[in-house]
């Protein structure tokens, strides 16, 4: 894995992430959260395509680890989990609201533009409820 730790703080962006949110940083969220964030840019990833990071990195973390990592993130609001249909799920490591591509002919999701989406109205939340918030994917493939 790239060594991330800015010049001279003696801490990895990773680490500085996971405590921004008072997450505990064991060896395996380090090793996950270089990956996400570890140089600074915004990434998108199944709990798959994290592993293999992982894998590839030479972290040894088991599939189950990386989706109870998600989880906690997620649940920690560092992540977002966006899902693209009733059994994928991406997670998203930009937490501020914003619509995105979901590419179908290659299976990635990617940031859309904020002005790609505009609404006239947010839809009133039922009697006890308040909108979390709203995720919206457009599903883009090749014209034929």
């Amino acid at each position: 894995m790239q060594d991330t730790t800015p010049t001279g703080t003696g801490e990895s962006l990773g680490r500085t992430w996971l405590l921004s949110a008072d997450v505990r940083p064991t060896k395996q969220r380090l090793a996950l959260a270089e990956l996400l964030v570890g140089d600074g840019r915004n990434r998108h990833v199944t709990a798959e395509s994290l592993y293999g990071s992982a894998s590839e990195h030479g972290a040894q973390v088991s599939l189950a680890t990386v989706y109870n990592t998600l989880r906690t993130f997620c649940d920690a609001g560092l992540m977002n989990e966006i899902t693209v249909d009733g059994h994928r799920s991406y997670f998203d490591t930009r937490v501020d609201e914003h619509p995105h591509y979901y590419w179908e002919d290659s299976g990635t999701l990617t940031d859309a533009p904020k002005s790609a989406v505009a609404f006239a109205k947010e839809p009133e939340a039922p009697a006890g409820t308040s909108i979390a918030r709203v995720d919206v994917v457009i599903r883009l493939s090749k014209n034929t």
